[in-house]
Order: C-alpha cells, then structure tokens, then sequence
C-alpha cells in the first residue's frame, strides 16, 4: 500500500522556518511529482506548490518567494523549505505525489505560526 508521510511541522514564530518532509513507501516507483497543499478549518484546500524531480517547479502567488520544494530521489521524499513564515501560514500542509496515474496523500500535519 502506498502511503506519504508528512513530517517537520510544529509551533514556530513569525519570520522563523521549517522544512517539511514527504517520505513515501510501499510503492516501487520512484516519486516523479511532489504537490503541497494546506488547509484552514472551514476553507477549501489550497493548492501551493509543485515540484517534479526533472526540475519543473509552480509556487502559488502566497508562498512564492519563501517556500522552495524539492525531491530527494535517493529516499524517495520530497521537502518543503518554509522561510519568512507568518501567521496567515498556519494550516494544515498535504503533500501529494501520483503514480500511475493515481493520486496519493499524506494525512496532513499541523504548521502554527504564533508569536
């Protein structure tokens, strides 16, 4: 069964950083696509950055500047690198990647930004 993890989140301060992490397993493919997402309580899901592995990156107009996605395909994770957090940042951060066609996420993990 395949399955993303999310990893790195927690309490940070405004213009502090975290790097989050999306390690997938129980699949035999490499992960070619990683998609971050994150979600407030009572708002749609929104969709803020893409990473493919062969280089191809797309931030949302939000996060562009401050966060950086990336893929290690020695461990088959992709990161999310969060600098300059600030509170409107606070929400719960997916990650998604596809194979075969078939969409896979993580549970999601909580990222607060409180002074």
């Amino acid at each position: 069964q395949v399955q993303l993890v999310e990893s790195g989140g927690g309490l940070v301060q405004p213009g502090g950083s975290l790097r989050l992490s999306c390690a997938a397993s129980g699949t035999t493919f490499s992960i070619n696509i990683v998609a971050w997402y994150r979600q407030t309580q009572g708002l749609q899901r929104e969709w803020i950055a893409m990473r493919l592995i062969a280089g191809a990156s797309n931030y949302a107009d939000s996060v562009k500047g401050r966060f950086t996605a990336s893929i290690d395909n020695a461990q088959n994770t992709g990161y999310l690198q969060m600098s300059n957090l600030q509170l409107e940042d606070t929400a719960v951060y997916y990650c998604k990647t596809v194979i075969r066609r078939r969409d896979y996420w993580g549970r999601g993990i909580q990222v607060t930004v409180s002074s």
